[in-house]
């Protein structure tokens, strides 16, 4: 078990330290809410389980029956809450003869920036693992996929491999466009955001908030910009891990999301026999996503 002792902040004894510096950056502002949708839980584990709807009206003949439909149950997804924890002991000793509160008060702050950092990873890893096999939705396919599953039967997609441009994003509008239900109605699926890694954000200016199309000569308007296609503008994204990747978050209700099943706390004791004190944060919550629906995704390449 790893304890910090006197030996591990020798300097901390001692008057003359002009400052301790490595833990009092400047943070980036909270990102991981772009991405997903909160909502609060109070259970062991949360369930969303869609619904097929019905299709298409049929003709009747006179005096012939109503052709009567039925509806069944879709995918279920769970989303169960997971513990997020850290902490750090120090002795009485090193507690006690800290001469600028190193020890204690500052490394308080540094457990918080920990775990505030986890939950971005933890949530974009959601939007990382886009197209890796093992991490599946309630369809039984990845996030990104161009064999989603219809629960009435056949498939939709709702990823592109192409790079981040003028012509893709208006190709992923008329992709998202065609989109359905599950009994292939039409549906009013709109986009919204546009996220990004920090790779991608100045070809991402480049191509929303010019007026005229981007690289050409033809003076062209940039629909994009004057259909205002992407209201909730650009998201960048610090915990993305590709250079290239990008996502569209759409309208659609009920897809990404975060259940927060227990706020984060800091508690802090000592132990009888050994007068350590102990400082730890704990917090626990679920993310996943419920409709795949909610985003257009693309690997960028």
């Amino acid at each position: 078990m790893a304890v910090i002792t006197t030996g591990s902040f020798a300097k901390a004894l001692w008057p003359g330290v002009n400052t301790w510096y490595g833990d009092e950056y400047n943070k980036h502002k909270t990102e991981w809410t772009d991405l997903v949708d909160t909502h609060s839980s109070e259970r062991a584990y949360e369930e969303d389980v869609g619904v097929s709807g019905f299709g298409l009206a049929s003709t009747k003949a006179e005096g012939a029956s109503i052709s009567y439909d039925t509806e069944q149950q879709g995918f279920t997804t769970r989303y169960t809450p997971v513990v997020y924890a850290k902490g750090f002991i120090v002795t009485r000793e090193a507690f006690e003869d800290d001469q600028y509160g190193v020890v204690g008060k500052r490394k308080a702050k540094g457990l918080a920036f920990g775990m505030q950092q986890s939950k971005e990873t933890v949530v974009a890893n959601v939007y990382n693992r886009h197209a890796t096999a093992g991490f599946t939705g309630g369809d039984g396919v990845v996030l990104g996929s161009s064999a989603h599953v219809n629960v009435a039967g056949g498939t939709w997609d709702n990823t592109t491999t192409a790079a981040l441009s003028e012509a893709s994003l208006e190709q992923a509008h008329l992709d998202v466009g065609d989109w359905t239900d599950d009994r292939g109605l039409k549906i009013a699926v709109l986009l919204n955001s546009l996220i990004i890694p920090t790779e991608l954000e100045f070809e991402a200016n480049r191509i929303l908030k010019s007026q005229y199309q981007v690289n050409t000569a033809e003076n062209q308007i940039n629909a994009l910009y004057f259909l205002n296609k992407l209201p909730g503008g650009i998201k960048i994204n610090h915990y993305l891990t590709s250079a290239t990747a990008w996502f569209l978050k759409t309208n659609a209700p009920d897809g990404l999301k975060l259940f927060q099943r227990a706020a984060m706390r800091f508690d802090m004791d000592n132990d009888f026999d050994t007068e350590n004190a102990k400082f730890k944060a704990i917090e626990r919550y679920s993310v996943g996503w419920t409709d795949p629906r909610c985003v257009y995704t693309s690997t960028g390449a």
